[in-house]
């Protein structure tokens, strides 16, 4: 019998590799493409380039800020969300005996009115009762890193000892400790450093908060930092930053998204509750069902537009939330549209108004830049069919302070002309190769288009390269109709790779505790942003196959013209290039090519580069040359052209 087995297997694995020998023949033997030409007249100017054609969407799902970009590295801190399921758990050492509860009559602030409370029943300095958290999905510790942290504390009886220690999961090595000065029994926060020495870098860590006597101990917003983006308190993830650098974009949409809106008017983005001391933040429930401390609040997001030299899109709350709550137009809807005025104020007004002196008390005294302000969010799923005339209210208001604010609407509307109006697609690659041309047709006299949301959905948890064949293939219709479409943002940004971290697939950028990787989206998008001119020249394709896309960009002060190439078949394309409307062509010219065997491939937290950008050079013989672009490929060439 089990010889037998062994011989089935054995069959079935001689049957997979020979269809996969059968199919990568298939591949590698497809015939070349006819020849195509490609004649561009650069002399010929069509329409200019939005200098803010490429920037970022972003949003609170798949833990983004929680667990995500956000530095916090302690999972639940205000005890707020699921206190009791093992986010903090009770670690006893030697005859040590406690427990816990959630005491919802006391609290450091108004704004977290509970806390904590720690019954220890048992315990000396020998040993002592423990309260472990593990971060999300651990804790990461580098050689040398230097950790801040701080927690809210009170004790039933003064002298009352605790200690805040990094303990290494796999040896229960103490990585550093720190211990904190005697309790008393009113609400302190206290305050800690921790100096990793030379230990192995991991994520397999937890931080432990012990007490070394009986009596009760009360707890709230428990935090834990390290190394932070250009050292900013309360700040961002370095590596997931150094990501979104590399894309080079230009604006920031925020705070998203159904994270604007919330499920219910109550958890909406409330901005007035998410600055300040973090102590005076009370955080709330997101529409994927999870705490939002709103660590990361108004202020960090426009923190974040500053250190990546973006301006923000600013999202304001319009009325209307995702499970159909709205609020009527008129005398009800008057108070959300203050305070999206109030809001524009934070951002903008200058020390000597009300909100923008609360902008400097934050630790912020300069104004941010803003040109654009978006009324709400996918509002054509308000069944209410209110948000004509929500909009108008919101226009008006905002146009009479601010009237150069360009004002963007989320659905179609006939009360006011919107200056801009947000689209969202979310597609499957063969979808997007259809509709390339979506926007060539569109009226040059209406609103301008932003292109809020999209993506091709294939690939989890983020895209295949399929994927970014169709994200490319958008991106040249974005580009030829780029005097029209004014912004452009894939959704989402990112998700978490844990087990339970993800609540949407297809996503741009995943993460772990530790590590980071760009999905072949990704540097799709980052090729596109990074090689794109000023003006969008003449130009006309005959001959290529139907699944080859291009678009063709030039910077008249760099003198280079910029070639987007994306070629979605599995057979080569061979290409003939002409150019007109130039006197000299530079030789060689910079070639980047993103390609993959598949359109199956793709990256992951193992594998983070598997498909990723190479770059080389190419001989460019005159006015006209031949190119052979690789089936299964995005390649940019830069041309020096004058």
């Amino acid at each position: 019998m089990r010889s037998n087995g062994i011989a089935r297997v054995l069959c079935v694995a001689m049957a997979g590799l020979a269809l996969v020998l059968a199919s990568h023949a298939q591949q590698t033997n497809s015939q070349p493409l006819a020849t195509a030409t490609l004649t561009i007249d650069a002399s010929k100017t069509l329409g200019k380039v939005s200098p803010t054609l490429y920037g970022l969407m972003t949003e609170e799902i798949n833990y983004s800020y929680e667990g995500g970009i956000y530095g916090e590295l302690v999972q639940n801190g205000t005890f707020q969300w699921a206190w009791d399921e093992a986010t903090w758990i009770v670690t006893p050492r030697g005859t040590a005996r406690g427990s816990i509860r959630l005491d919802k009559t006391t609290g450091p602030s108004a704004a977290l009115p509970t806390s904590l409370q720690v019954t220890v029943t048992q315990a000396d300095a020998a040993n002592p009762l423990g309260l472990r958290n593990e971060g999300w999905w651990g804790i990461p510790v580098r050689p040398n890193e230097t950790f801040h942290g701080s927690l809210y504390a009170k004790a039933d009886s003064i002298g009352m000892e605790m200690k805040v220690s990094l303990i290494a999961n796999d040896t229960g090595k103490v990585i550093a400790t720190a211990a904190l000065p005697p309790l008393g029994p009113d609400w302190k926060q206290y305050t800690f450093t921790l100096h990793a020495g030379g230990v192995a870098a991991s994520s397999r860590n937890q931080l432990i908060v012990e007490f070394n006597r009986p009596g009760a101990v009360w707890l709230q917003l428990a935090s834990f930092f390290g190394p932070t983006y250009h050292d900013r308190v309360n700040g961002n993830r370095i590596d997931i930053m150094d990501m979104l650098a590399a894309m080079h974009p230009a604006f920031l949409r925020m705070p998203g998204g159904n994270y604007l809106e919330g499920d219910h008017i109550n958890e909406r983005f409330d901005w007035k509750k998410t600055i300040g001391p973090l102590v005076d933040r009370p955080g709330h429930r997101s529409p994927w069902n999870y705490w939002s401390t709103d660590g990361f609040g108004l202020l960090e997001y426009l923190e974040w537009c500053e250190d990546l030299h973006m301006q923000p899109v600013l999202a304001v709350y319009a009325g209307y939330s995702l499970r159909q709550e709205f609020v009527a137009p008129g005398s009800a809807l008057e108070p959300y549209v203050q305070d999206a005025v109030d809001e524009i104020e934070y951002v903008t007004g200058d020390v000597n108004t009300k909100w923008g002196a609360q902008r400097a008390k934050d630790g912020h005294p300069a104004s941010f830049p803003l040109t654009y302000v978006e009324i709400g969010n996918e509002d054509f799923f308000d069944h209410s069919n209110s948000y004509d005339g929500r909009f108008a209210q919101f226009y008006d208001a905002i146009k009479k302070k601010y009237p150069a604010l360009q004002v963007i609407a989320t659905a179609p509307v006939k009360s006011r002309t919107p200056d801009v109006l947000d689209e969202h697609y979310y597609r499957r690659a063969e979808e997007f190769f259809a509709d390339v041309h979506h926007y060539d047709a569109t009226d040059r006299n209406g609103p301008k288009i932003f292109v809020g949301e999209w993506a091709t959905r294939e690939g989890t948890p983020t895209t295949s390269f399929g994927a970014a064949l169709g994200d490319a293939a958008w991106m040249t219709g974005l580009e030829r109709n780029s005097d029209i479409i004014v912004m452009s943002s894939y959704a989402p940004l990112f998700v978490n790779v844990n087990p339970g971290g993800m609540q949407w697939r297809s996503d741009l950028i995943g993460y772990d505790a530790f590590s980071s990787y760009g999905s072949p989206s990704y540097y799709a998008q980052a090729m596109f942003a990074n090689h794109i001119g000023t003006e969008v020249v003449a130009s006309g394709l005959t001959g290529a196959g139907d699944r080859f896309f291009y678009s063709v960009t030039r910077d008249a002060a760099k003198r280079v013209l910029y070639l987007k190439l994306v070629n979605a078949s599995s057979s080569t394309q061979q290409l003939k290039i002409s150019l007109d409307g130039v006197k000299d062509v530079k030789s060689t010219a910079k070639l980047v090519t993103l390609s993959a065997a598949t359109t199956a491939e793709t990256n992951s937290i193992n594998d983070p580069r598997r498909v990723a950008p190479v770059e080389s050079t190419v001989k460019v013989a005159g006015k006209e040359f031949e190119r052979t672009v690789p089936g299964y490929s995005i390649q940019v060439l830069e041309i020096s052209a004058q």
